[in-house]
C-alpha cells in the first residue's frame, strides 16, 4: 500500500451538485426550481403548518384535554408494595428512602391493589376506601 493508492471505499464520498451553472450542466437556467412561485425564490418559504393562508389544521380543531402540572407532585403506592416494603410505620420519607415514590412527592395515596397481610401504619399518607379497610382488617392504622 503507497499514500499515493490510498482513496475512499466506493459510494462513501459522493459530490455536491452545484445548480445555476449554465445549460450544459443540465441543471442550469432555474437550477431545479421549476418556474415561479413561492419555492422558486430565494427565502421564499413558509412556515410549519401554514395551508397558503387557509386556516391551519392546528386552528381549526378545538382545544381538548388538560393535563395539571402539580401531577408530579403526587404518587400512589399499592397494598402489594407496602406488604414488600416491611416496615410497620410508613411515612412519606420512608417511601421516599425506598424510592418506592418520586422525589418531588408530596401527596401519597394508598390505592386498594393487591393484598397486605402485615400491620400497618400510615403516618401523613392517604388511602382509599377500600385499601384503607383493607390495612385495618390487617391489623394497621391510617393517621
Amino acid at each position: 500500500m503507497e499514500l499515493n493508492s490510498i482513496k475512499p471505499a466506493d459510494g462513501a464520498k459522493h459530490y455536491k451538485r452545484r445548480v445555476g451553472r449554465g445549460i450544459g450542466s443540465g441543471i442550469g437556467k432555474t437550477a431545479g426550481r421549476g418556474h415561479k412561485g413561492q419555492k422558486s425564490r430565494a427565502g421564499g418559504y413558509h412556515k410549519v403548518g401554514f395551508e397558503g393562508g387557509q386556516m391551519p389544521m392546528h386552528r381549526r380543531l378545538p382545544k381538548r384535554g388538560f393535563k395539571s402540572h402539580l401531577l408530579q407532585f403526587n404518587a400512589e403506592i399499592t397494598l402489594t408494595a407496602l406488604e414488600t416494603l416491611g416496615l410497620p410505620e410508613v411515612d412519606l420519607l420512608a417511601l421516599k428512602q425506598a424510592k418506592m415514590v418520586g422525589q418531588l412527592a408530596k401527596v401519597v395515596k394508598v390505592v386498594n391493589t393487591g393484598a397486605i397481610a402485615k400491620a400497618v401504619k400510615l403516618n401523613g399518607i392517604g388511602a382509599t376506601a377500600g385499601a384503607k379497610a383493607a390495612i385495618e382488617a390487617a391489623g394497621g392504622s391510617v393517621a
